[in-house]
């Protein structure tokens, strides 16, 4: 629930405070708890202007909890966001049941503290499951602003909110939890509650229509109840059609070529991928985008058994394409090969598929970007300028022609990935673009943020829904 109150009303109505307000030299005047706040700066010998970078937050007299934060216009959306974040966290820890939020300054600095700060709340105020016998957190129930401020785009943010939260649920169930079967039946529970056409492509039909990358992969599981899942959003004055394609690995042992502990640990989380088509997905319905979407979800699990596949099998892919198997670790762009197949034969205006899909990017770019590449210059730098708006920042990687002539294969048409690892991400990404029929504009994002140890951005746990806040971005620019 989201309410307007003056500050009268909401000293009387709140535990929990959030004051934000534009960088300066000095505190504003009219500052709520100015006392309180020139004394905690006192006590820890810090400027005014210090408030940009470390929030602080002290008790009143009477025991509620005030935190203050500066902004500083002259940052990016990133850096404002992980301020919000940071200062509101002081509260959050809490577990209030209600929050208010005070914002200052001119309107268009009002505007832009309430709508980072409301969905900051909104993301982190609801705690992600956990197993615990006695769980004490409650989820935030009200948020109050303080401050004259346009209501009209936190429909909008809500929405953005609810995929970022279905995203990270999904992500971080444990892979007893989420089995393919399992995950089939709660996008269809999903596709029945929004109005989504939806089918599925079950081992069985994928089998009768030759998609053998995909097969490959899922046919070490048992029970096999991989799929790859379509759902379709329409909308009456859509003026073009896109299509989301996400890795939906429930768990990655590595098949054949094991993966040793260290690397097996979070494996349940390499279906963060479809979560974000998902996340986006919610969002967009709920939103009520006048765009058409096409959600192809790529469910699966790598696993050892006698039926799993293995180095140096040759497989043929739903286009034609012969496989030599290099590394079974390398599981992702083998099921996605199949459906970006299947979703560029719906002929979209362009698609995007999401994918934590190579340990190389995660080096390259450590845990606070994620790595985008494709087919036009053009969607890349797009792709690029809207992380840098939204605060989900890309970082655009190669795909020259060159790059590929390391998948040369003796035996068939392409090699699956290479042995030294050198570059897979972009190898990686050179592989899938064989798979993209009909030439249609492609990005390929590779999440190497999907986790980030302490947050990300407005995003307060690891698993941080990245991508989800992008995607919809890249849906009202495109």
């Amino acid at each position: 629930m989201l309410a307007q109150l003056t500050f009268s009303q909401t000293l009387h109505a709140t535990t929990h405070l959030l004051v934000l307000f534009p960088k300066n030299r000095a505190l504003p005047k009219g500052l709520p708890q100015n006392e309180l706040l020139t004394a905690v700066l006192k006590r820890r010998d810090m400027k005014a202007d210090e408030l940009a970078k470390f929030p602080v937050a002290a008790n009143t007299a009477d025991g509620m909890l005030v935190t203050w934060a500066m902004l500083d216009d002259d940052k990016d959306n990133f850096a404002q966001q992980v301020q919000v974040r940071k200062a509101l966290q002081l509260l959050l820890d809490e577990h209030p049941r209600k929050l208010s939020i005070v914002m200052l300054g001119n309107e268009q600095q009002r505007q832009c503290a309430a709508e980072m700060a409301v969905y900051s709340a909104w993301v982190n105020g609801s705690p992600l499951p956990v197993h615990k016998k006695k769980d004490e957190r409650k989820p935030l129930q009200k948020i109050m602003l303080v401050g004259s401020v346009d209501h009209k785009p936190f429909d909008a943010l809500r929405a953005k909110a609810s995929g970022n939260l279905l995203c990270r649920e999904l992500t971080a169930l444990p892979p007893n939890e989420l089995t393919p079967g399992i995950y089939r039946k709660r996008v269809q529970k999903l596709a029945r509650g929004n109005g989504w056409q939806h089918e599925e492509f079950d081992m069985k039909l994928l089998r009768k229509m030759g998609a053998g990358a995909f097969v490959a992969v899922a046919q070490g599981s048992d029970p096999e109840d991989a799929a790859i899942v379509h759902l379709s959003y329409q909308h009456p004055k859509a003026k073009q059609t896109v299509a989301l394609v996400g890795k939906g690995i429930c768990f990655d042992t590595g098949g054949h070529n094991l993966k040793p502990s260290r690397y097996m640990h979070n494996m349940h989380e390499d279906m963060n991928g479809s979560a974000v088509a998902l996340g986006i997905l919610l969002a967009a319905t709920q939103n009520k985008l006048p765009v058409n979407l096409d959600c192809w979800l790529a469910l699966a699990q790598n696993h050892i058994s006698p039926k799993a596949y293995k180095q140096n099998d040759i497989v043929k892919a739903l286009n034609g394409t012969n496989i030599e198997v290099i590394h079974t670790d390398a599981e992702g762009r083998m099921v996605l090969a199949d459906t970006l197949t299947l979703a560029s034969r719906g002929k979209p205006d362009w698609m995007i598929d999401f994918a934590t899909l190579t340990g190389s990017m995660a080096v390259a770019l450590g845990d606070r970007y994620s790595g985008v590449l494709g087919n036009r210059d053009e969607l890349v730098q797009r792709a690029v300028s809207v992380g840098k708006q939204c605060g989900e920042r890309l970082c655009a990687f190669p795909l020259d022609e060159d790059y590929e002539a390391a998948l040369d294969s003796k035996v068939a048409d392409i090699k699956q990935c290479t042995l030294d690892g050198g570059a897979d991400h972009i190898l990686a990404t050179r592989f899938l673009k064989r798979f993209v029929e009909h030439d249609v504009p492609w990005l390929h994002v590779d999440l190497s943020a999907s986790r980030c140890e302490g947050g990300l951005g407005s995003v307060a746990s690891d698993v941080t829904g990245f991508g989800v806040a992008w995607g919809l971005g890249m849906l009202q620019t495109g």
